[in-house]
């Protein structure tokens, strides 16, 4: 009994002086590991200030700068991390780290996959220079001015004030369209009038109208005017002109205000703007006084 218990202490010291030897001889690489680790801490400090002041001048927002600033950093101390645990000589753990993140990565990508899909549309629609904070955009059926772009939706402010929040990657899976991108846009103005009009008279009015209202248009040559049908009540005519506007709010404005104009020329001029008349016009020239009359009457 004794000398079992005697080869166990034995065994038991040699295991602690084995491993105080490996601690002893794995000291210069801790203290290098340390060191990578210090390191590393630093340079991701540094390079996180040095990433957001080089997409300071391309990214408006806010957080998606701070979310691509962190990211910079957490690569930096990932690749610090793997050094160091190289330099102890831990390549199965290394292994086994990378081997878990990739299957944590995998399930964390499945269960959000639509918040990772608005996510990566949110940072590609941040670098994106045909849409900015303050364009006035239509896209899914809303218009009007872009408020913010995150890393999770798409925020505009309509006409009417009204805010709506689109899911980032419906941005970007649907067509876009964009008017602060050009300082011109053309107006489509319809109307019609009355078949006693002289249509030539009304093409040149309308014209000499437009020009005189609006700086852009430099003479009546610069209106385009077509008479497009024999309506039911009326001959209808389309004028088209250019316009210096970079929203759907300046466009209505300047619609208005040549419906404004148009509307007092031909009052000025006794041009008239029909509108639906239904007539009802009797000709049978029943006599109630007739005998058949009276016969039907008095019988109902």
């Amino acid at each position: 009994m004794k000398e079992q218990f005697n080869r166990a202490l034995g065994n038991l010291v040699d295991k602690l002086i084995g491993w105080f030897n490996t601690i002893i001889e794995s000291i210069p690489n801790l203290v290098l590991a340390i060191l990578v680790m210090v390191t590393t801490y630093f340079a991701a400090k540094y390079i996180s200030r040095l990433v957001g002041k080089l997409i300071d001048k391309k990214v408006e927002q806010a957080s998606i700068k701070s979310a691509i600033s962190r990211v910079s950093s957490v690569v930096v101390v990932a690749l610090g991390l793997f050094v160091a645990l190289g330099v102890l000589n831990l390549g199965k753990a290394l292994t086994s780290l990378l081997a878990g993140a990739g299957v944590v990565g995998l399930a964390i990508g499945l269960a959000l996959q639509g918040t990772l899909a608005n996510t990566f549309a949110g940072l590609i629609l941040s670098f994106r220079k045909k849409i900015q904070i303050g364009h006035w955009v239509e896209t899914t059926g809303y218009s009007g001015e872009v408020m913010d772009i995150n890393l999770k939706d798409f925020t505009l402010k309509e006409s009417d004030n009204n805010i709506v929040i689109i899911p980032n990657k419906t941005i970007l899976d649907n067509p876009l369209k964009n008017y602060s991108l050009t300082t011109r846009m053309r107006i489509f103005l319809e109307c019609g009038v009355g078949y006693e009009s002289d249509l030539e008279k009304v093409e040149q009015l309308t014209k000499q109208v437009i020009a005189d209202t609006f700086d852009q248009v430099k003479s009546p040559d610069d209106v385009e005017f077509y008479y497009t049908e024999f309506g039911g009540s009326s001959i209808n005519y389309l004028c088209r002109f250019w316009i210096d506007a970079e929203s759907m709010l300046a466009k209505l404005r300047a619609k208005t205000t040549a419906i404004i104009e148009i509307k007092k020329a031909y009052d000025k001029e006794g041009i008239n703007i029909p509108f639906p008349i239904r007539t009802l016009q009797f000709d049978n020239k029943l006599d109630v006084k007739a005998p058949d009359f009276k016969e039907v009457y008095s019988n109902n």
